[in-house]
């Protein structure tokens, strides 16, 4: 159950902040968010703020979403013959539509659709009451509101307030926006486990942290913040130079040079035999040195971030000069992931979330149809050409790009499985 909660705790974090990204950007830019959704799945509870967006909370606690005003796959869709009801102002105009059989409206008008444009004209034209020898059109109100039949209440999309409508740099920074959350988490994050764990490491020091009891190191009289000068003659300079040295003689006895208290003196220390990726490897007992002042914390903080981002774009160098699906992981792997982290800890849990983090901002960026890198890629060619693409081309595109994602998906979970439970 600890290792649930926490998939599910780390995925919707990821999820939501990157959502937020989105919608907060949107908004900004003048683009109606008709649906911010947290969870997927049946809706639990529904309410719409005074900015014209539906809040959702839905059943299975898997990420979100965010519905924008314009995009193709989230329009309201109202077909001839449809049966729905309309709720009218004072001025004989319509404030609300219900195409729902779970919600009844009092006071609505019972009507068979002809025809509706909730884009431009802003008028619905139906038979009232079922009467068909008479149609009866009706203004709609530029923030009138749609009961859709899954009974969520959504504001209508007209052009002003659309995806497309917005300028091009708006929709580039919407596009763009996130990613970025996820890579401001990820900063956030490794800056918060610095805090957490009273310092960041200082790998250019021979100078070490702590000495963990009964270790080799403490047997031999080493105490915390000792400095390691040498290893059978070699000569120590950083934390590098050490784990180096240490790590090729498990169980052999070792002449070490330390500094304590200003002076320094001979030591010998037998490194302890264990087991690393099918190895064996030898360790003393000792952690790096920790700085810990406010600034070395945030610093840190900000130069491990940069260091994830680098090691993730070498493995994503790694994929062109050698594609294998091992090196790729999916739900499942994120399942097993969670799992030790849950046992590790607090500090672990963080360490993973911000490692997916940056993972799920830079994939996103990916120019792939489909994602967030794809959806920029084709804003600016719409720049260069002065004019947008044919929308059932970029359609047709996108579309391409999701089925390659998750044929992808499949391929990579179907492997993950193979690989921990086979």
């Amino acid at each position: 159950m600890r290792t649930i909660i926490t998939f599910l705790i780390v995925f919707g974090v990821l999820v939501i902040v990157h959502e937020f990204g989105h919608f907060f950007f949107a908004k900004r830019s003048g683009i109606l968010v008709r649906e911010f959704s947290i969870g997927m799945g049946p809706k639990l509870i529904a309410h719409m703020g005074k900015d014209g967006t539906t809040y959702t909370l839905r059943l299975l606690p898997i990420g979100g979403y965010v519905r924008m005003a314009g995009l193709e796959d989230e329009e309201t869709e109202l077909s001839p013959g449809m049966p729905l009801s309309v709720e009218l102002t004072d001025q004989n105009e319509v404030r609300r539509i219900n195409v729902s059989k779970k919600v009844q409206l009092p006071n609505s008008i019972p009507m068979e659709l002809i025809s509706a444009d909730l884009v431009d004209a802003l008028t619905i034209k139906g038979y009232v009451n079922g009467d068909e020898s008479q149609e009866t059109t009706y203004k709609v109100q530029h923030d009138a509101t749609v009961i859709e039949e899954s009974g969520t209440e959504v504001r209508i999309a007209p052009r002003d307030v659309q995806f497309q409508s917005a300028k091009l740099g708006a929709r580039i920074l919407t596009n763009f926006a996130g990613p970025m959350n996820n890579f401001l988490l990820t900063i956030i994050l490794f800056i918060a486990l610095a805090f957490l764990q009273g310092g960041v490491a200082d790998y250019n020091t021979n100078q070490i942290g702590t000495v963990q009891a009964g270790s080799p190191a403490a047997v031999a009289g080493l105490k915390d913040h000792d400095a390691i000068v040498a290893v059978e003659g070699e000569k120590i300079s950083s934390w590098d130079d050490l784990t180096t040295t240490v790590t090729k003689k498990p169980g052999k006895k070792l002449t070490v040079v330390i500094e304590q208290d200003g002076k320094q003196k001979t030591v010998q220390m037998t490194p302890k035999s264990v087991e690393s990726n099918g190895q064996k490897v030898g360790q003393i007992g000792v952690t790096p040195y920790l700085k810990t002042s406010f600034l070395d914390k945030i610093v840190g903080g900000l130069t491990q971030s940069w260091e994830m981002t680098q090691n993730i774009f070498s493995a994503l160098g790694s994929l062109f000069s050698g594609f294998s699906l091992d090196k790729l992981g999916g739900p499942v792997m994120m399942y097993q992931m969670s799992a030790e982290a849950s046992r590790a800890g607090l500090k672990t849990v963080i360490y993973l979330m911000a490692v997916l983090s940056v993972n799920l901002g830079i994939v996103n960026l990916l120019p792939i149809p489909a994602f967030d890198g794809g959806k920029i890629l084709l804003n600016l060619i719409e720049g260069l050409r002065g004019k947008p693409l044919d929308p059932a081309k970029e359609g047709l595109i996108t579309m391409i790009g999701f089925g390659f994602i998750m044929l992808l998906m499949i391929l990579v979970t179907w492997n993950d499985i193979q690989r921990f439970f086979f």
